[in-house]
C-alpha cells in the first residue's frame, strides 16, 4: 500500500513537473546556421522545445553541410528531424524582406540575408503573401507536416498595413517582448556575452518571447550555444519553464499555413 501511495505521488510530481504554469517562449530565426547544430544539441539536452521562424538565408559550411542556403536539400533531413522532435514552425519570409515603407498598392523591402541580400523590392499584397507562404510550401515538402499560420517579419520591422495585409491572407504576426531581446545580433565589442546573459537573467519574466538566430554573420564572438545552455538553466532555476507558441494565449489558435496567397 505504501508504495502504492509512493507511486501515485511520484506520478503526480511528475505531472506538475510537466506541466508549465511560468512559461517563456523561446523563438529563434534563422541565420547562417554554423551554430545551428549545437543549438539543437543544447534544447535536446535540456528538453526545451522552440518555435523556429524560417527564411531561405544564406549559410556556411557546417557538419558537413556545404554553403548554400537554410532551406535547401542539404538541410531538408534537418528540419524533418526538427519537426519530429515536436518544435513549432513559422514563417520569416521566402528572401528575408525587410520593410522598409508603404507605397500606393503595396510595400517597399529589402533583402537582409538571404540570395537577394540587398536588393529593393516593390511588392503588392498578393506577392508578399506568396513570400509568406513560400516557406510554408517548402517545409511541408522537407518535413511533411504544415508549418503554422504565423510569422515573425525580418527584423521585426512592420506597420499596420502590413499586418493587415499578412491578416488578409491568413497570417498572424509574432514579435518578441522587449525583455526577450537577447542581443545576439549586436555587436561582440560593445555587448559580450557575459553582459547579455546577467541582462537576460535579471530582465526576463514569466510570457516573455525570446528572440535568437540561428547564427549571425556579424557578430564575432557567437552568443549561442555559449550564452543559450546558461540562460535555460538560470530561467529554470528562477521557476520559469519553457514552451512553444503552440501554447501561447495570442497564438495557440493559429492553425495551418495558407500555402497559397
Amino acid at each position: 500500500m505504501r508504495l502504492l501511495v509512493a507511486g501515485l505521488l511520484w506520478a503526480a510530481a511528475g505531472a506538475s513537473q510537466a506541466g508549465c504554469d511560468r512559461p517563456v517562449y523561446l523563438t529563434i530565426d534563422t541565420g547562417h546556421m554554423g551554430v545551428a547544430p549545437l543549438i539543437v544539441d543544447t534544447l535536446q539536452r535540456h528538453d526545451v522545445k522552440a518555435t523556429f521562424f524560417l527564411a531561405n538565408e544564406r549559410t556556411q559550411t557546417v557538419a558537413g553541410h556545404p554553403e548554400g542556403s537554410t532551406l535547401d536539400d542539404a538541410w531538408a533531413p534537418w528540419w524533418k528531424a526538427l519537426a519530429a522532435q515536436g518544435h513549432d514552425f513559422g514563417s520569416h519570409t521566402w528572401d528575408h524582406l525587410s520593410w522598409k515603407a508603404d507605397e500606393p498598392g503595396g510595400f517597399v523591402f529589402k533583402g537582409t540575408a538571404g540570395p537577394k541580400a540587398g536588393q529593393v523590392q516593390h511588392l503588392t499584397t498578393t506577392q508578399y503573401c506568396a513570400q509568406l507562404a513560400q516557406p510554408a510550401r517548402r517545409f511541408m515538402q522537407m518535413t511533411g507536416q504544415p508549418m503554422r499560420a504565423i510569422f515573425r517579419a525580418p527584423g521585426g520591422k512592420t506597420s499596420p498595413a502590413l499586418i493587415a495585409a499578412a491578416r488578409s491572407c491568413g497570417w498572424q504576426h509574432v514579435p518578441w517582448t522587449p525583455a526577450g531581446f537577447l542581443g545576439d545580433e549586436l555587436s561582440s565589442e560593445r555587448y559580450p556575452n557575459a553582459a547579455l546573459l546577467q541582462r537576460a537573467l535579471k530582465q526576463i519574466r514569466a510570457g516573455d518571447i525570446l528572440l535568437m538566430h540561428l547564427g549571425i554573420w556579424s557578430r564575432q564572438d557567437p552568443w549561442a550555444p555559449a550564452v543559450l545552455e546558461p540562460l535555460i538553466v538560470g530561467l529554470k532555476a528562477k521557476g520559469l519553464c519553457f514552451a512553444t507558441l503552440r501554447e501561447h494565449p495570442d497564438y495557440a489558435a493559429a492553425g495551418k499555413a495558407p500555402v497559397q496567397p
